[in-house]
């Protein structure tokens, strides 16, 4: 099972809807609230690539993006694949 990172914030509606679907799924993932530590702002600004909103989630060593990128992967099919690597 791939390593699974996601940055987040507690009011944020789209982290909530991502997390959920991970659960859904029974994986396990490290989570970074960067309203409670925003120190970690920068690190996931860097490691995205510039994205700057929440969630921005990881899966092993690829960006995946967002919530909506997360489901997207979903809907093809492809979600599974990229986290059972």
């Amino acid at each position: 099972m791939s390593k699974v990172e996601l940055y987040t914030k507690g009011h944020c509606p789209y982290c909530h809807r991502a997390k959920a679907l991970l659960e859904q799924k029974g994986v396990q993932y490290t989570e970074f609230k960067v309203d409670v530590q925003p120190e970690l702002r920068s690190e996931m600004i860097t490691r995205a690539n510039g994205g700057s909103t929440v969630p921005q989630i990881f899966i092993g060593i690829q960006h995946v993006g967002g919530c909506d990128d997360l489901f997207a992967l979903e809907s093809q099919n492809k979600l599974d694949t990229l986290l059972s690597a």
